[in-house]
């Protein structure tokens, strides 16, 4: 392997049971990922996408093969690993009793970061993502993008190494994607790697640097998003994902679709 790589995951399986059978959601993943990187992880609700991602971050156990991020293997060092990482999922949980400041300078704290250092650069990041004003709001009440704005911001906030994300984007506002690509831009040409886990085609099409695609938790590409849409002979990242997944008849059903509603109201 690679000796520059941050995140190396070799036989990767993971298996859960499912009443009297077994679920094998992850069927042997195999990764090397460089400094600087913003890998695209995609595939189907169901794929094993955000169990690859929990694995990685230290947060699932009990899984088959090996995984180094930064250097440390995860199954013996995973308090090491979560020193380094940020990590932004789709669903958190929040301390919603607390206020957007309260609760950034709670995380701030778990990592042993300077509170005043901590304030400032939390200030700077809210403004950012123009929730300045909701600061010292209590997050009871807040919307989900407005949560999810927070949680990308507890996520940054301690500079780690190596970013997870995992859909990030749900719930947010227009203004609010296109600050958060600016931002994965950004950090990528400061040497961050981002591992972007999603099923939005558009976004990974335009932030990754490569794509790895996993279908029934195995990888069935990994590759820059212009080769391997070249390889597949298409022009877009969606038509990549339909013919590799082999996902077909979409045209057909929508039609049924809209004929339903059509002879619904006949």
């Amino acid at each position: 392997m690679a000796d520059d790589c941050v995140i190396r995951v070799t036989g990767l399986k993971k298996s859960f049971p499912k009443g009297k059978e077994v679920l094998h959601v992850l069927k042997g993943i195999d990764m090397e990922i460089r400094p600087g990187e913003v890998i695209g992880y995609l595939g189907s609700n169901g794929a094993g996408k955000s169990t690859t991602v929990k694995i990685m971050c230290g947060l699932l156990e009990d899984f088959e093969g090996k995984v180094d991020v930064l250097g440390y293997d995860v199954r013996e060092n995973d308090i090491e690993v979560k020193k380094r990482i940020g990590y932004i999922p789709e669903n958190a949980v929040m301390y919603e009793h607390l206020t957007p400041m309260e609760y950034l300078e709670f995380i701030g704290a778990m990592y042993g970061l300077d509170r005043k250092e901590v304030s400032r650069k939390a200030d700077e990041l809210l403004s950012l993502f123009e929730m300045r004003e909701n600061r010292d709001v209590r997050m009871v009440n807040f919307s989900k993008g407005m949560k999810q704005k927070v949680h990308i911001i507890s996520g940054l906030l301690h500079n780690p190494e190596v970013i997870f994300m995992d859909e990030p984007l749900n719930g947010l506002d227009a203004n609010a994607v296109i600050v958060v690509k600016e931002v994965v831009a950004r950090l990528a040409k400061e040497g961050k790697t981002i591992f972007y886990c999603s099923h939005l085609m558009d976004v990974v099409e335009k932030i990754a640097s490569r794509v790895i695609l996993i279908n029934e938790g195995m990888i069935i590409a990994n590759g820059s998003v212009r080769e391997l849409m070249e390889e597949a002979g298409v022009n877009s990242l969606e038509s990549l994902f339909t013919k590799l997944i082999g996902v077909t008849g979409q045209s057909e059903k929508a039609e049924q679709i809209v004929n339903a509603f059509e002879n619904r109201e006949s």
